[in-house]
C-alpha cells in the first residue's frame, strides 16, 4: 500500500515524539513492504513565529490533499500570557478540525498490563479496563459565538448543537458498541443544559436502530466520579466536545500517564491521529517527553486504513520496551531511556522481531544502539 501522510509536529515535544511515530512506520514499510510518503508542514506557534498565522493556508491544502495527518502537539507559553492575542496557537488545531470536517475524536483507554502498577488507582480498579470515548470534536462551546464586552467585565460562550452533528457521531458510536460488548453510555448535563436535552432525544431515537446495543445516561459530574471509581462499567462512551475533552484527559490516570494515550480524529473524507497529551515545552529538546502515545497513534492510522497486522506490530513493540522497561520518567523515575531511545527501540523491534540480542542497555543508554 501506498500511503502519503501530512506530517504536522508542531510545537513543544511534537516534533520529537513525531519522529519516533516515523521511524515505527518506516519499519513497519520495510517488513510489510508499504510505502509511507511523509510532507511536513507548519501548525501552532511555530507557525505564527514563521508566517503569522497559526494554520497557514498551505498547511490545510496539504491535509485536504493526503491520505491521512499525523500531528504532534501545539501550544507555547509564549502565547498564555496575553488574554488579547487573536490568534492562539491552539486556533490552529480548531480550524483544522474544522476545515478537515474532523466532527468524531476516539480515544481508546486500555492500560498495558506491565503498566497497570503505575497508575495512581488501584491495580484492582485499573485491571481489566477497556473503553473508548466518542467525543464530538467540531461544534459545540468550543465553536459558538463568543462575546466581550467593551469594559472586558462579561464575558459569553455560546454552545450549540444541530441534530445533524449529534447524530452522525452517535451512529459512529453505536456502530462501534456492535464490535464490542454492546454498551453505550451517554454523558451529558442534562439536568440544567438544553444542548444536553438535546443530546439525549437524539441518541434515544438512534438507539432504536441498534437494539442489540444497551444505551444508558450519565451526568457529566457523575461520570467524572465514576470513571476514577469504577471504570470496568464502560465499554463506549459518547459525549459532546467540551465534556469529551476533560473526561478523556482525567481518565488517562487509569493507564498511568497521559504519554500513553493516542486518538483518532475522522471525519467524512478526512483523517487525523495524533498523542492526547499537549506540547509539554519545559520538555522540549531535553529527550524525556513519552514517545508511546504518538507511536500508537501511528497504529490508529494503520488500523484505520486496515492494515491491523501491521497496527499490531506496533503495539507489540510498545509492550516488549515496556517488559524490558524501556520507558521514560512520567512511567519510571530511574529510568536512563529517553524518547530517541525508545522510538529505535520499538522501530528494531519490528524489524527484528524474533532477535533483541542487537538491545544492549549501556548501548541505547549513551545513544549506541541500531537506529532506523
Amino acid at each position: 500500500m501506498n500511503l502519503k501522510i501530512a506530517v504536522l509536529p508542531g510545537d513543544g515535544i511534537g516534533p520529537e515524539v513525531i519522529l519516533q511515530a516515523k521511524k515505527a512506520l518506516y519499519a513497519v514499510g520495510v517488513v510489510y513492504e508499504h510505502d509511507f510518503i511523509f510532507e511536513e508542514a507548519l501548525i501552532g506557534a511555530v507557525a505564527i513565529d514563521k508566517t503569522g498565522t497559526s494554520l497557514p493556508e498551505q498547511t490545510l491544502n496539504l491535509c485536504l490533499n493526503t491520505d491521512a495527518v499525523l500531528f504532534g502537539a501545539i501550544g507555547d507559553p509564549k502565547y498564555d500570557s496575553d488574554s488579547t492575542l487573536k490568534n492562539r496557537p491552539e486556533d490552529g488545531l480548531l480550524k483544522l478540525r474544522k476545515g478537515l470536517g474532523l466532527y468524531a475524536n476516539i480515544r481508546p483507554l486500555k492500560p498495558f498490563k506491565g503498566l497497570l502498577d503505575v497508575s495512581p488507582l488501584k491495580r484492582e480498579i485499573v485491571e481489566g479496563v477497556d473503553f473508548v470515548i466518542y467525543r464530538e470534536l467540531t461544534a459545540g462551546i468550543y465553536f459558538g459565538e463568543k462575546k466581550l464586552n467593551e469594559s472586558e467585565t462579561i464575558a459569553s460562550d455560546l454552545c450549540e448543537y444541530t441534530e445533524e452533528e449529534i447524530t452522525r457521531i452517535a451512529h459512529l458510536a453505536f456502530q462501534s458498541a456492535q464490535k464490542r460488548r454492546k454498551k453505550l453510555t451517554l454523558v451529558d448535563m442534562a439536568n440544567v443544559l438544553e444542548t444536553s436535552r438535546l443530546w439525549r432525544k437524539v441518541v434515544t431515537k438512534i438507539s432504536a436502530d441498534y437494539p442489540e446495543v444497551s444505551l444508558d445516561y450519565l451526568l457529566a459530574d457523575n461520570a467524572a466520579k465514576q470513571i476514577i471509581s469504577n471504570p470496568k462499567q464502560f465499554d463506549v462512551v459518547l459525549t459532546s466536545n467540551l465534556f469529551g475533552d476533560l473526561l478523556s484527559d482525567e481518565a488517562s490516570v487509569i493507564t498511568g500517564s497521559i504519554g500513553v494515550l493516542a486518538s483518532a480524529s475522522l471525519g467524512e473524507k478526512n483523517a487525523l491521529f495524533e498523542p492526547v497529551h499537549g506540547s509539554y515545552p519545559h520538555a522540549k529538546g531535553r529527550n524525556i517527553a513519552n514517545p508511546f502515545a504518538a507511536i500508537l497513534s501511528a497504529a490508529m492510522l494503520l488500523d484505520y486504513f486496515g492494515l491491523n497486522e501491521e497496527a499490531k506490530k506496533i503495539y507489540e513493540g510498545v509492550e516488549k520496551a515496556i517488559e524490558y522497561n524501556v520507558v521514560t520518567l512520567d512511567l519510571n523515575p530511574d529510568s536512563k531511556f529517553g524518547t530517541n531511545e525508545i522510538g529505535e527501540f520499538i522501530s528494531n523491534f519490528i524489524l527484528n522481531k524474533d532477535d533483541l540480542m542487537y538491545f544492549n542497555n549501556d548501548n541505547v543508554h549513551l545513544g549506541q544502539s541500531t537506529i532506523v
